[in-house]
């Protein structure tokens, strides 16, 4: 019984690493709108936003042990997905 917990808890915390990863509270698009930043401030932050979220899904991406194709159609995901467009 205890095992069955363990391994529950550890799924539920990986899932939630993972998922954090290249799921954020909100997209860089919706953070760059709540601070209402425009011109130039909006692109250095997108631009910045855009590098993290891609280091990011890199990490996951090594972490699921993905390469080639895989690798690349699920880092392309994640990034789209995290910059929110």
């Amino acid at each position: 019984m205890r095992m069955v917990i363990l391994a529950a808890l550890v799924c539920a915390f990986a899932g939630s690493v993972v998922g954090g990863v290249y799921a954020q509270s909100s997209t860089c698009k919706a953070q760059a709108s709540e601070k209402k930043l425009a011109g130039a401030a909006l692109n250095s932050f997108m631009k910045k936003c855009e590098t993290d979220a891609h280091k990011a899904c890199d990490t996951s991406a090594a972490d699921r042990k993905l390469a080639g194709a895989a690798k690349a159609s699920f880092t392309k995901k994640c990034v789209t997905d995290a910059v929110g467009g």
